[in-house]
């Protein structure tokens, strides 16, 4: 790849220990790899390629930790617009058993250009149905093309509606072929280096879809390869007030201890959603250091609550920010969706309200150094030496900025949500002057939009 040097930026946040500003700060590059960060006038001032960072502020790349993007081909169903979670899945479960490989290939390649363009370099997808031969394969052959570091969750379901599940049975699959599957994606793509750009996790989609069983063979599957290779698992969890008395009627029990009874604890694990997690279960995932997937916008519009983060927080829980499905949420912009966490804490019910349970500069960290603890990684989050180069770019010249030029840093989170100018991607250049360069994108929207009319008026 060669020398990467981006210079003169307005502002570079670097998320490092000492959480350096830096002013006319500058990044070099070599390879995928950042040797240097400082003021522009101590790094070197050539290299095989130059981007001129003026009136912009460069940030390390976000980290986004929970996405279904295949649900990109049905925003806004409307007999699904105004439903909370459980009808909401009741609704779209027929239409997304028409699910094909070209479009789960073409979701994900749609979901991850949205994510580019809007500041994220690593992603989370939880993809939990394959219906007619869809495999997570589509996904992460999609990923490679594009250029996004990614994590692919082998999803699953396996507990129809003939056996108290939520799904339809002709969504759900058979346990030992789930579980074979899930190790034959791990032996295929999984990456347990450095800077690795595709790592699977295991991941059994929720209380309501899948057995016990599974949940305990699958977090035994995923530690039989041990600690170093970092597979790591992931579900969803106490997402509203329907999903906890689900699990309380059918295992009697809260959510955090039907995790903690099947294994589903500790710095390997992370939990979508969270928002009905109690006082015991936020000690519980504190003390075992279990992350959370804050998913403000999902929460939000499927009414599901505001999840607890400043008590989280407070109380040592690994929280990051995720923007969730495209058809929960409808928009996958993450610095929009770390804006909402920021806003959102502030009229939360929690130890701290006001304007002090929440700052700009603390959600950036959750949106940064948050996804990469949850995701297991040490090599992204910050602009370091040694540091994978995941570095993007925000313009300060649009008209939503105007007037906020004398922080920056918290323009990005307070006023009008930007796009990206520049999102470097393991020291590749992905978005260049706010132009996706791994595909035709104008090509890639039109396929996907032809593609999710043909998904949708299947049932119609």
């Amino acid at each position: 790849m060669g020398t990467l040097l981006i210079q003169h930026a307005r502002l570079l946040v670097t998320m490092d220990a000492q959480r350096r500003e830096i002013a006319d700060g500058a990044v070099f590059v070599r390879d995928q790899v950042i040797e240097a960060v400082g003021p522009s006038a101590a790094l070197p001032a050539s290299a095989d390629e130059v981007i001129d960072a003026n009136d912009q502020v460069v940030i390390p790349g976000l980290v986004n930790t929970h996405h279904h993007m295949y649900q990109t081909l049905t925003r806004v169903i409307r007999p699904a617009q105004d439903n909370e979670l459980f009808d909401w899945l009741r609704t779209l479960y027929p239409i997304w058993a028409g699910l094909t490989p070209e479009m789960v290939h073409t979701s994900t390649q749609t979901a991850m250009a949205e994510l580019l363009l809007s500041g994220c370099t690593t992603s989370s997808d939880h993809l939990y149905l394959f219906p007619n031969g869809v495999r997570l394969d589509d996904s992460l052959e999609a990923a490679a093309e594009i250029g996004l570091r990614f994590h692919a969750a082998r999803g699953a379901m396996s507990v129809g509606q003939s056996l108290g599940g939520l799904p339809p049975d002709a969504v759900v699959e058979r346990e030992d072929a789930i579980l074979r599957d899930t190790q034959r994606v791990i032996e295929r793509w999984h990456d347990a280096g450095r800077y690795a750009m595709q790592r699977i996790v295991v991941a059994p989609c929720s209380p309501f879809s899948v057995s016990r069983g599974l949940m305990r063979d699958a977090a035994l599957l995923a530690r039989s390869y041990g600690a170093a290779h970092g597979v790591s698992l992931h579900t969803h969890l106490a997402e509203n007030d329907k999903d906890i008395a689900y699990t309380r009627d059918m295992f009697g029990c809260t959510p955090a201890e039907y995790a903690e009874q099947l294994g589903w604890l500790g710095p390997d694990v992370w939990h979508a959603h969270c928002v009905k997690l109690d006082e015991a279960g936020i000690t519980l995932f504190a003390r075992t250091g279990t992350g959370v997937a804050h998913c403000p916008g999902s929460n939000m519009r499927l009414a599901s609550g505001i999840a607890p983060i400043r008590a989280m927080r407070d109380a040592g829980v690994p929280v990051s920010i995720a923007v969730d499905g495209s058809a929960s949420n409808d928009s996958g912009h993450l610095l929009g969706e770390a804006r909402l966490a920021l806003l959102l804490q502030r009229v939360a019910h929690g130890p701290v309200k006001g304007p002090a349970a929440m700052t700009a500069r603390e959600v950036l960290e959750i949106a940064t150094l948050g996804g990469a603890r949850v995701l297991g990684r040490d090599d992204i989050g910050a602009l370091a030496p040694g540091m994978a180069a995941d570095i993007v770019t925000v313009p300060l010249d649009e008209i939503g900025l105007a007037g906020a030029h004398h922080d920056p840093l918290a323009a990005l989170f307070f006023c009008h949500v930007p796009c990206v100018r520049h999102s470097i991607v393991n020291g590749r250049v992905v978005v260049r002057d706010g132009r996706i360069t791994t595909l035709d994108l104008p090509r890639l929207i039109e396929r996907h939009n032809r593609l999710a009319g043909q998904l949708a008026g299947a049932t119609a």
